[in-house]
């Protein structure tokens, strides 16, 4: 169990969404309690819809804490109908509004409530992002800005879910919120203690600069600087103190904790802006062990290939399943002609004999976000600082691999949000194949499969897999003999053996994490 408090902040964003059945209670004793016990057991979406748009008609799964009808004669006196029957799940599918929706999800003898159908209320449809004020060259330099215009369905991470594994949410920033000041962020949790870390607040300041990287819509500067996927929403796990320290056990912790909500909020990414202090085996290192379990359970993982130049590559970066990414140096421009590898992005071949990075992307003079003077990065980097605030922003320029990570996985949530059923192996070679190789700047060796263009990704059609007969982490092993992925195929295999319980944490030392993939450089 991760031992630290949370705060839930439900998001309002609906676009195209389709949500199934997410999560189960365990909850003993429903039939013997009143009808009307406990708080709603709803998705933070449909509590959200039900407070802005009461009257809103919804489709909702219901799951049953018993055998019973009484909770579908519920429904009717509600003003309900029951639509369909869910035995297999002890569930059945309702129509009614928002309101009596989450007054059902009161009843004691209702496990949860979860929306089935993509609902739209009104002015509630995505449109076309005006760019004309943009000054954000990365986002044109990988193709951003083509995908969120072009129409019909003008992908910017409507419904898609990032989480950030990183010092904290930047609770409050305007540019994570939506066009009716709801935020963006379904969920900021901690899994730290004590006073450098009980609250999600990110107070140091870098998961701040992931999350606006990731999501930022533009609102606070007129669209000035905007993150790849602008309509994104977004779970902040915070696993570093207010310091910046953390250790590999509060990376797992974090890691753990997307696993165990990933259904609840529809995490589809992960990404983590950080790398260990000691060089390790991916057979031996828990962050790589806990970073595939994730990839095993169907989350994208997104990885910074870490500032050593051509020196080693630390975990999680040198994990073989994960996507690893270098940075580039975009020179503020949008033409590709005059870009350059960025002198301090790692790259190098792996102890499992796999070459790293697997792309690129812009990671140099990034423009972000801090929501206070009081963070120690914005206190620190005095000459970073822009200038330009907004009344609850500021705003920071930053490079290193540290901030060309989260690029990739704002443009995975794109690509996912137009194919929701790729696979995390899918992702990965998707954006690989389609990566730019054609500019005067590409190196193999440094620069993987070349630089994101999620534009081409979109528009790719190749559904193969990456990552076939690779050995998952020793660390995951049931037995004495090697799991090689792409032996079996998602839909045939029970991923109960890659599990937290199937691993021996007590056999691998919890090194200090930092991060290096930050560069302050010149």
């Amino acid at each position: 169990m991760i031992i630290g408090k949370s705060i839930m902040k439900p998001a309002y964003k609906l676009f195209h969404l389709l949500v199934t059945v997410v999560f189960l209670f365990s909850l003993l004793g429903f039939a013997t309690m009143p009808a009307q016990a406990g708080p709603a057991k709803a998705h933070p979406l449909l509590v959200q819809l039900a407070d802005d748009n009461p009257q809103q008609s919804v489709a909702v799964i219901v799951q049953k804490a018993d055998n019973s009808d009484q909770v579908e004669a519920r429904v009717h006196l509600l003003g309900g109908e029951v639509t369909k029957d869910l035995q297999i799940i002890n569930a059945f599918v309702a129509e009614m509004s928002a309101s009596a929706a989450l007054e059902l999800a009161r009843d004691a003898r209702v496990r949860w409530v979860s929306l089935d159908a993509p609902v739209i209320t009104t002015g509630d449809t995505s449109a076309p992002i005006d760019i004309t004020n943009l000054q954000a060259a990365f986002i044109q330099t990988v193709g951003a800005d083509r995908v969120w215009n072009e129409g019909p369905a003008y992908l910017q991470g409507q419904g898609v879910t990032v989480a950030i594994i990183d010092s904290g949410d930047c609770s409050g920033c305007r540019d994570l919120l939506d066009e009716k000041n709801h935020t963006r962020t379904l969920a900021a949790v901690t899994v730290l203690t004590g006073p450098s870390g009980n609250k999600p607040t990110d107070f140091y300041g870098h998961g701040s600069l992931i999350e606006g990287i990731v999501g930022n819509n533009g609102t606070g500067l007129n669209y000035k600087y905007m993150g790849v996927a602008p309509s994104v929403n977004l779970v902040s796990v915070k696993i570093a103190d207010n310091l910046g320290k953390a250790l590999s056990s509060d990376v797992v912790a974090g890691l753990q904790w997307v696993l165990n909500n990933k259904s609840i909020y529809n995490i589809r990414v992960a990404t983590l802006s950080l790398n260990s202090t000691t060089l390790e085996s991916h057979n031996t290192n828990p962050i790589n062990a806990a970073v595939e379990i994730l990839w095993f359970n169907g989350i994208v993982v997104v990885v910074s290939a870490g500032n050593n130049g051509s020196a080693a590559l630390y975990p999680p970066a040198n994990d073989p399943f994960v996507i690893t990414i270098g940075a580039t140096d975009d020179k503020g421009t949008a033409d590709l002609s005059d870009d350059t590898m960025a002198p301090f992005s790692a790259y190098g071949t792996t102890e499992s004999k796999i070459d790293k990075p697997d792309l690129v992307a812009p990671g140099t003079n990034i423009i972000s976000i801090v929501p206070t003077t009081k963070n120690k990065i914005w206190k620190d980097h005095a000459s970073n600082r822009t200038g330009e605030s907004t009344s609850n922003e500021y705003y920071m320029r930053v490079s290193g691999t540290s901030f060309a990570g989260p690029i990739v996985a704002g443009a995975s949530a794109l690509l996912l949000q137009d194919e929701p059923n790729l696979t995390p192996d899918q992702v990965k070679f998707r954006l690989m194949a389609t990566a730019n190789k054609n500019w005067p700047g590409y190196d193999r060796t440094k620069a993987g499969a070349g630089y994101l263009d999620i534009y081409a990704a979109v528009h790719g059609t190749t559904m193969e897999s990456a990552n076939t007969g690779i050995d998952v982490s020793q660390l995951l092993w049931t037995g004495s003999e090697p799991i090689t992925w792409g032996s079996v195929s998602w839909n045939s295999v029970s991923w109960n053996s890659v599990s937290w319980n199937s691993v021996s944490w007590n056999s691998v030392s919890w090194n200090s994490v930092s991060w290096n993939s930050d560069y302050w450089g010149p």
